[in-house]
């Protein structure tokens, strides 16, 4: 029997592909302030730390405050509407949370996205998925690695935190599983690349959510 009952997931890079449309809406406020634009492989190593980081690492260097809040105004308001656009589970996720599911591990989800947006996602995405708990950027609850939101999430499944799989394509998951005591595993599919999750010292690194369920299994 697996000693991992629960799972938290991230969602950008690990449950969907989001890339396209994060990548076109900023392109797009970039565009509209004469500023030079990025490729969707940039965009990988941009995102992660919320919305307010992307727009300022997406601008040129020392750019004032006036600026990003202008751009973050625009890009919410392109991305309030076209963020659903070509947003989509990555191959074989849909499968991988169905048998999670049918094992009776929780699942929960634990992004740096805002939470209006990583909720009504989720629902489009994974209809007939029950999840403990979707946590995204939260007023007043620090963002990823602080473990706070993996710490809630951890006692809404009345669950230790050594019997929690914390499940992420980047450092900023790997650390928030080491600063909550949680095993981790770095998926490949999304954001960021192999050497990044080693260096963070990932407990499983993945190359297919196939991997995954076998993990759980033991």
């Amino acid at each position: 029997m697996s000693k991992y009952k629960g799972i938290i997931f991230d969602l950008d890079g690990t449950l969907l592909d989001t890339l396209t449309d994060l990548s076109n809406s900023i392109n797009h406020v970039l565009l509209a302030n004469d500023f030079p634009t990025h490729s969707k492989d940039d965009y990988r190593k941009l995102i992660g730390k919320g919305f307010r980081d992307l727009i300022t690492r997406s601008m040129p260097d020392n750019i004032n405050e006036e600026f990003i809040e202008k751009g973050l105004t625009q890009f919410l308001e392109i991305y309030d509407r076209d963020y659903m656009k070509e947003t989509k589970p990555y191959d074989g996720i849909m499968e991988l949370l169905i048998n999670l599911q049918n094992l009776g591990i929780k699942l929960a989800v634990n992004s740096n996205k805002r939470n209006d947006y990583t909720n009504e996602l989720i629902k489009k995405n994974f209809p007939d998925i029950h999840f403990i708990e979707c946590f995204g950027e939260r007023n007043d609850v620090p963002k990823k690695p602080d473990p706070t939101s993996a710490f809630e999430l951890r006692n809404l499944m009345d669950l230790k935190s050594e019997e929690i799989l914390y499940i992420g394509d980047s450092k900023t998951d790997i650390q928030t599983a080491k600063n909550a005591n949680m095993d981790s595993i770095g998926v490949l599919w999304g954001f960021r690349d192999l050497k990044e999750l080693q260096a963070n010292g990932a407990t499983y690194i993945v190359k297919t959510p196939e991997d995954i369920l076998k993990i759980v299994k033991g």
